[in-house]
């Protein structure tokens, strides 16, 4: 389930493609998946191109409410009620002090059964959509270097690709037109770094060693499949707990890079085990666990591009920007930009129009969304900051919170909770390092 050997059974490895396409995209997540399967419904020829074999591994599982409308728009929600995906019907928090605060029960805010979500295996889940999109008529190749991409004078016109034979090995190097260019090429953000339009958020620069266990300890009935938060004493680091089926869950710990990877020589597993001695909740719930995986570590650095779309190219997923993972808001906003994208370029070609400002006039709508996630984020890190006092003081403001936590951010009502919040500013990295 977590290991897979793509190599033997990836669909779309020897797949022919053409010399011009309406739309390239870099990228087969959900971002680009989505965006491929929209484009494709609307008549347009898409070539969906992926670095990897797939089924490939990827981290990120737990999703958000709100892409239930998305899943709905995709012809997706029966195999997703189908799959053996775990439900997810809330998300829980447990205190650096060791409390565990009540569930955020999702079906109590909104009583329909938009308000159930999963807890996904990405290799499964990515694969699903990639096939959506190829039976919307879009094309997608994998094992593809992307050498570069083409301009004339500011307008993005192709890419250079070098394809791979996968059975005789052999490389072939070739250019491929396009009228417009999307990159959901994720934290690899292809264009946006060739264009020098990241920039990283210095307060949110967190590094992460998470694995797999089986038989770790599940809450019954509903609670099975929640995804829980758990800080560590002293508010440094803090650990997700996420269900998977087959008994599987995912564990990570995420803090400071500078905290998490000090650089004396400490392994994964020790730097894991120190904080895990941090975090009596997590301690029970692995107790008689097996580790399944061994470490891995990432980088989890917030950041976002400084425009979105330009003549004949537009961002999308992780690629335009990356937010801390604690929220769980990477699928939901991959899916969002996607969406948002696919609209806009139809909209460009009905229109005879893919200029930066129609590719990507639906930005400031999606920045809103990202503040929003990114501003709870500070909340979440500040030492002190405390979200059960908040609430106590203003509980008026709780249906704001769960508004952010089912994902429903692209509106501007919430703005009041944070102009109550104040300003929250988490410690820098040297701060929390030290």
């Amino acid at each position: 389930m977590i290991t897979t050997d793509p190599s033997k059974n990836c669909p779309f490895q020897q797949t022919v493609v053409n010399d011009c396409y309406d739309v390239i995209i870099l990228g087969a997540g959900p971002a680009g998946t989505t965006c491929a399967a929209l484009l494709a419904e609307a008549g347009r020829s898409v070539l969906v191109l992926e670095r990897a074999l797939m089924p490939r591994f990827h981290v990120g599982e737990s999703l958000l409410p709100r892409t239930y409308s998305t899943l709905q728009r995709l012809g997706l929600l029966e195999k997703m009620q189908e799959s053996a995906f775990p439900k997810k019907y809330s998300v829980q928090f447990v205190t650096e002090t060791g409390k565990i605060t009540k569930p955020f029960y999702f079906d109590e805010y909104i009583p329909h059964e938009s308000s159930q979500t999963w807890q996904v295996e990405r290799a499964e889940f990515d694969l699903m959509l990639a096939h959506k999109s190829v039976e919307n008529g879009a094309t997608i190749r994998s094992s593809v270097h992307v050498m570069d991409a083409l301009f004339e004078q500011d307008r993005a016109v192709g890419v250079k690709i070098k394809l791979k034979d996968t059975t005789s090995g052999n490389e072939e190097v070739r250019e491929i037109a396009c009228q417009v260019l999307v990159d959901a090429t994720g934290q690899s953000a292809f264009l946006a770094n060739r264009l020098g339009l990241k920039q990283a958020d210095p307060l949110l620069q967190k590094g992460t060693i998470w694995s797999y266990f089986k038989g770790a300890i599940r809450d019954e009935g509903r609670d099975e499949g929640a995804t829980i938060i758990m800080q560590t004493e002293g508010k440094k680091s803090w650990f997700w707990y996420i269900p998977l089926s087959d008994d599987v869950v995912s564990v990570g710990c995420t803090g400071s890079m500078k905290y998490m990877f000090p650089g004396n020589g400490s392994t994964s597993d020790q730097i894991f085990q120190r904080e895990l001695a941090k975090c009596p909740e997590m301690q029970r719930r692995l107790e008689n666990a097996q580790q399944i995986t061994e470490y891995k570590t990432t980088k989890d650095f917030t950041y976002r591009a400084t425009q979105t779309a330009g003549p004949g190219w537009v961002l999308i997923g992780d690629a335009f920007g990356f937010i801390d993972p604690v929220y769980s808001s990477g699928v939901l906003l991959a899916f969002a930009s996607g969406e948002f994208a696919a609209d806009a370029i139809v909209e460009g070609f009905k229109n005879d129009d893919l200029s930066a400002k129609q590719l990507g006039h639906w930005n400031e709508l999606y920045a809103l969304g990202l503040s929003y996630f990114k501003r709870l984020v500070y909340g979440f890190y500040a030492p002190d900051f405390s979200f059960a006092s908040f609430f106590r003081q203003y509980p008026e403001c709780r249906n704001q919170m769960i508004d952010i936590l089912m994902g429903d951010v692209f509106k501007p009502d919430l703005e009041s909770l944070f102009k109550k919040m104040g300003p929250v500013v988490p410690p820098s990295d040297i701060d929390v390092a030290s």
